[in-house]
């Protein structure tokens, strides 16, 4: 039965006798409140519930309403009305809003007007038990609705995010959405071929070149390392370029183990782990491919020999079987390594063997529950290697518009150490930028990856877009200052004495606004595109690039994720400039209006560097192919 209904018929004049034997209290109407379930949490995706339906006026509908029920009508003037009460409705609004009487949007952890204020956001008790409970019943989260299939006679769907579009002659992009763009070739897809064919487009051979014996075993893998001095340059080159990063390696344990490795000899150098000799290799192939003092060729091909050692020492290991934090970290960077030699499909598929080994080792699971014997070392470094997993497989999907895997975890960023007397503590700095991009990912996993991957809209109305953005502010907001406040010339005089916070700030600058851009870019029926957010966000995410480019030229050449993130950024810029140039008052705009004018410098830009960076990549030269028949 409707109770807004009976409400209504409780306190309209005249419409029921106060003595009435079906008189009775009335339930609180709180199913007229939305849904208030954060989007920044791990809970589901909001659901908003519509309010009950308007009673009509007539006094028919009410009769029908009295003899359905089997009330009396009064007669006139026999007995007195009752008194209209008011309803005891809970405050879900926070207590500054409530306070200033200004609208609340209700978001966790900080509303949005109190963003703006800059104030405390504090709730009722009872507010944040709703917020639970809803969050509670909407944990059906990963299942996200797909979209509405399409009635026979409809035309082409069109992609709810203008950042996905494709390349302008790219004519079946309707269909496939975010996928056409997977690795920023613009491949086709294989959804239906009947013949085997190459998932993203590129690095078709075989990723791993065969070299070895079937009775070679770990020592034939160990006597193909080079020199310790070589080993030693390639080592500190990996922590000085990917570490800073992707800082999940405990650096005192490991070099404590490879030190110990080059002192014992051959006979026990051959029974040591064999998983720790493929982090070995696996560490000297990425090292390898920073290295600035060979050809770009030589480099390629040393860098994916040592990564087919690393790959053999893992068969060796029987990782398909086995697993171990050492196999984990391994095949973490070897996916990086696959992605950044242009195996995305390779890299994509040995993510999926990476996911399944770490969830199949309790990764996922808080270390105080399922290894509560456990020293704290221990413990943080399961923390620490599970992140790794999380951010990979989140900003992977991200990129590639694919659905994402390391959904399901208990794990929590707040139990990172921070004792710096413990030998489980890192640098603070570290520390920060890991809760800061774990936070980021938590929020970008459900809101943008798992829509992206249906084509389904990130936004649904305007209020669930504004809290979306309210909830990026508040992640970027709880960044520690040296990765907020900072500009080019601030971040260039960091680069002379710390180059590590350099790389992490526009790694993570990178990241934030990119996602940021795609929050701005969506749309759907009730909630068009930000135009000018989009470019905002986009000019922030490329500049990051463009900056590194500067800084760090010869690792922006390197890093597959950040050159494919800032070639999307342009792509969505150049989608946004099309769109606007189709009237006139648009074509307009895009000469006299100093946003417009700047977005289109930023393509210009990042034509110039692919145009640098193409003298040695395939892919460098198609990505300026597109962006260039956007200028046109």
């Amino acid at each position: 039965m409707d109770l807004s209904l009976l409400h209504l018929a409780q306190h309209r004049p005249g419409a029921r006798d106060a003595a009435s034997p079906s008189s009775m209290p009335v339930k609180p109407d709180l199913d007229s409140c939305s849904s208030i379930a954060s989007t920044i949490s791990l809970g589901g995706p909001t659901h908003s519930y519509s309010r009950h339906p308007a009673l009509p006026r007539g006094d028919g509908a009410n009769l029908a309403y009295r003899k359905l029920n089997g009330e009396r009508s009064p007669s006139n003037g026999d007995e007195p009305l009752r008194k209209k009460q008011k309803r005891n409705k809970p405050t879900l609004s926070c207590h500054e809003c409530v306070e200033r009487k200004t609208k609340c949007d209700r978001g966790r952890p900080h509303c949005l007007a109190c963003i703006k204020r800059q104030t405390e956001c504090r709730y009722a008790h009872v507010a944040n038990l709703l917020e639970e409970t809803s969050r509670s019943a909407a944990n059906g989260r990963r299942m996200t609705r797909p979209p509405k299939k399409k009635a026979p006679g409809d035309g082409s769907m069109s992609i709810p995010n203008i950042a996905d579009r494709g390349a302008i002659n790219d004519q079946d992009a309707s269909s496939r959405g975010a996928a056409a763009l997977s690795t920023g070739l613009l491949s086709h897809v294989p959804y239906s071929v009947t013949k085997a064919s190459n998932v993203f487009g590129i690095g078709s051979e075989h990723p791993f070149a065969n070299y070895w014996t079937c009775e070679g075993g770990l020592g034939e893998v160990i006597s193909v390392l080079p020199e310790k001095i070589q080993a030693d340059i390639l080592v500190a080159r990996y922590f000085e370029c990917v570490d800073p990063i992707y800082p999940m390696i405990h650096r005192q344990t490991f070099y404590a183990d490879y030190e110990h490795f080059w002192r014992v000899g051959a006979e026990e150098k051959n029974k040591m782990e064999a998983s720790f000799i493929a982090l070995m290799f696996v560490i000297l192939a990425l090292g390898t491919q920073f290295v600035t003092t060979t050809t770009a060729d030589d480099r390629k091909e040393t860098a994916e020999f040592y990564a087919s050692a690393s790959n053999q020492a893992l068969r060796v290991s029987s990782y398909l079987s086995t697993a171990s934090l050492r196999s984990i970290q391994a095949m973490v960077l070897m996916t990086y390594f696959l992605i950044n030699d242009n195996h995305a499909s390779d890299g994509w598929a040995f993510a999926g063997i990476l996911i399944r080994q770490a969830y199949a080792m309790g990764l996922h699971r808080d270390p105080n529950i399922v290894t509560p014997n456990a020293n704290p070392f221990e413990k943080q470094q399961r923390r620490k290697v599970w992140q790794a997993v999380l951010l990979q497989d989140t900003f992977l999907t991200v990129l590639l518009s694919l659905p994402p895997s390391a959904t399901h975890t208990d794990v929590s960023v707040d139990d990172l150490l921070d004792d710096s007397a413990s030998i489980a503590s890192s640098d603070p700095t570290d520390t920060a930028y890991i809760r800061g991009s774990w936070m980021l990912a938590n929020l970008v996993q459900e809101t943008i990856c798992s829509p992206r991957s249906l084509d389904v809209s990130i936004c649904t109305t305007v209020r669930h877009k504004s809290k979306l953005v309210a909830d990026f502010r508040a992640v970027y907001r709880s960044f520690p200052d040296v990765f907020r406040s900072w500009d080019a010339d601030s971040l260039t005089a960091v680069a002379s004495t710390n180059k590590r916070i350099v790389r992490q700030t526009l790694f993570l600058t990178s990241n934030y606004f990119h996602n940021l851009m795609l929050v701005h870019a969506s749309e759907s029926p009730e909630v068009p595109v930000n135009v000018r957010g989009t470019l905002e966000a986009a000019h922030d995410a490329i500049s990051a690039f463009f900056l590194m480019f500067n800084l760090l030229e010869s690792e922006a050449r390197v890093w597959w994720v950040f050159n494919h993130r800032a070639f999307l950024e342009a792509l969505c810029i150049a989608n946004v400039l099309r769109e606007t140039a189709k009237d006139a008052a648009g074509k307009d705009m895009l000469v006299r209006d100093p946003l417009f004018v700047r977005a289109r410098g930023d393509i210009t830009r990042m034509i110039q560097i692919m145009e640098l960076i193409g003298s040695d990549n395939d892919v460098a030269r198609t990505r300026v192919h597109i962006l260039s028949e956007f200028l046109d």
